[in-house]
């Protein structure tokens, strides 16, 4: 009975220990399975500095990614067409399908910069691309005696020979705002002094309008004034604003029409 005993505790130890190192099989395959998926969909990135672009490309895609030129530059020490930098560096780890950005030799420099103040952006635009050079337009200010779009700063400056990138940075000068006023409040006064004050800030009334009537355009009533043969319906002359558009405190411009309902 002892004997028989012991053996069934020997024969359950056994079944306990191949059940264990099944089952740390089972667990270690399935870590290098996930290892293998996880690193199967990475790449090591190569070093392409130095390479042509052509090279540059080929390099990369044999191990899953592509070249994309971020910019060019000028360079004495790299051979035109070939890479100067690279992002990610060579040997980093990255998803599979991804982008190596690159910056792309153009070459020793050949030209001097040209002077552009003063020129349009037009005439600047072509006068670079004569020269092999881009131009990066930036608004600038109003200037007093400035047209609009005509350059009124550059950079590098003109006659500069020092320079990498064949990127030209233009200041741009920008037409005049219109001057903004804030609208007053003619509710309650008199037709002939919301109309003196609207001439005297150099608004424009573009029509009055009796309340309970249609609105008629605001006449001008100089002697130099163009007639018409049609007879046109006067505006009124007198009375007391009962209604603005735009209402008091809004932002106006002389651009903006100025409409009144008056009450005789």
């Amino acid at each position: 009975m002892t004997a028989s005993r012991e053996w069934r505790i020997l024969r359950f130890l056994r079944f306990i220990t191949r059940s264990l190192i099944l089952l740390l099989i089972a667990l270690f395959s399935a870590l290098a399975a996930m290892r293998f998926a996880i690193h199967g969909r990475e790449a090591r990135v190569p070093n392409v500095k130095g390479l042509s672009l052509l090279q540059a490309h080929e390099t990369a895609n044999r191990v899953g990614l592509t070249i994309f030129v971020e910019d060019k530059f000028y360079s004495s020490y790299v051979p035109e067409g070939s890479i100067i930098s690279q992002i990610p560096a060579a040997n980093s780890r990255v998803r599979r399908g991804g982008r190596v950005r690159v910056a792309e030799s153009i070459g020793p420099l050949r030209v001097a910069i040209p002077d552009l103040v003063g020129q349009t952006e037009l005439a600047a635009t072509l006068n670079l691309q004569r020269r092999g050079l881009d131009g990066v337009m930036i608004p600038g200010i109003a200037i007093p005696n400035s047209s609009p779009d005509q350059v009124i700063a550059q950079v590098p400056p003109a006659g500069a020979m020092e320079f990498t990138s064949p990127k030209v940075t233009l200041l741009l000068a920008q037409p005049p705002k219109s001057p903004e006023y804030v609208m007053p409040n003619f509710v309650g006064r008199q037709l002939a002094e919301a109309r003196e004050k609207i001439a005297r800030a150099g608004l424009q009334l573009a029509s009055v309008a009796v309340v309970g009537g249609s609105a008629l355009p605001n006449q001008d009533n100089s002697p130099d004034a163009p007639s018409t043969s049609i007879a046109q319906p006067k505006a009124p002359t007198s009375g007391t604003v009962a209604a603005q558009s735009p209402p008091a405190g809004s932002r106006v411009t002389p651009e903006s029409q100025i409409r009144l309902s008056v009450t005789q």
